[in-house]
């Protein structure tokens, strides 16, 4: 069963096999426990295109995707999102964050999963469980 949905910086952070990363994901991945988003796989192939070794990180991000599956955008997602971004829209709420990421938080919300993230705009999120991730740690080679 799927408990974690593993953010962007946290991702590409395991791709490039960083320390931190490898200790965190590792054993979510054997007990199954690790998802993640089709816009955070999205968003990781928008960086790692500016690498030029792309071919191989794509390669190795696919790798790593069957074991943190990606959750696909549904029409329930869609809902939840709607839901939120009326939520958190001011003056009632805490602000509205990025469309991807609300879609990420709405992804978590509709599958019951903590998001795993080195982002704090998630935090604002009503109802998110998150496990935030300093992200100096996740740059140590």
């Amino acid at each position: 069963m799927k408990h974690y949905l593993v953010d962007t910086t946290v991702l590409t952070a395991g791709l490039f096999s960083r320390p931190a990363a490898v200790a965190l994901l590792t054993p979510w991945i054997a007990q199954r426990e690790a998802a993640t988003s089709v816009l955070v796989y999205g968003e990781v192939i928008e960086y790692i295109r500016g690498f030029a070794d792309f071919p191989t990180r794509h390669q190795q991000l696919r790798q790593l995707l069957r074991e943190v599956a990606p959750y696909f955008l549904t029409y329930a997602i869609m809902a939840r999102y709607a839901e939120l971004r009326r939520q958190m829209r001011t003056p009632h709420g805490p602000g509205l964050i990025g469309d991807v990421d609300t879609l990420i938080a709405a992804t978590a919300l509709e599958r019951n999963l903590t998001v795993v993230t080195t982002d704090t705009d998630f935090q604002r999120v009503p109802g998110l469980q998150v496990i935030p991730v300093a992200r100096a740690a996740l740059r140590t080679r």
